[in-house]
């Protein structure tokens, strides 16, 4: 008989469990409002004391010269978090290079998460030459951006105006259509 309660208590929370996740998906599900470009409150200025201010961090360019995001600032910025074993960020790349060629007023840079072990330069350089992409690369050799903007699955794609403000972002594998809807967020 004790045996048989404590299965009748298991089927009880079992069921409860489920009841309370379905409710939970179908409020999120009806918040949701498709794609997966978040908008972010833009305010007039960026300066130190602005929470929605673009992070500044250090990478190279594909001659090991150092680049900053504030050597920018003045033109929107597509910044796009990237490697080669990614394969979303494969997915991904040809959306953003045939942007890259149709808007030619907005900067992009791909930056690759170059730790030095699981992906090099070397590596992401025979890629994007593999493939033709005419986007700019650069290299996170330090992971100076990664960490400046808690980059933790790529791709991740931010969207920055010419003030310097983040005014979008997007997790996952963008396609043409979002990343369009994002640049002219930014434009």
């Amino acid at each position: 008989m004790k045996n048989i309660f404590k299965w009748v208590i298991i089927v009880v929370l079992m069921a409860a469990l489920i009841a309370g996740a379905t409710v939970l998906y179908n409020k999120l599900s009806k918040e949701y409002s498709g794609g997966n470009i978040m908008d972010i409150p833009v305010e007039e200025e960026s300066n130190a004391e602005n929470d929605f201010a673009a992070p500044d961090f250090e990478v190279l360019d594909k001659n090991g010269n150092a680049v900053r995001l504030s050597d920018f600032k003045g033109k929107p910025v597509v910044l796009n978090f990237w490697a080669t074993w990614c394969y979303y960020c494969k997915v991904e790349m040809p959306d953003f290079n045939k942007a890259y060629e149709n808007y030619p007023n907005v900067q992009f840079m791909m930056i690759n998460a170059t730790d030095g072990v699981q992906e090099t330069m070397d590596m992401a350089k025979a890629y994007i030459e593999k493939e033709g992409f005419a986007f700019d690369v650069f290299y996170d050799t330090k992971l100076d951006a990664v960490n400046a903007y808690y980059v933790t699955g790529f791709p991740s794609t931010f969207f920055i105006d010419k003030d310097g403000n983040l005014v979008a972002r997007g997790s996952g594998a963008l396609d043409y259509e979002s990343l369009v809807r994002g640049i002219e967020m930014i434009q």
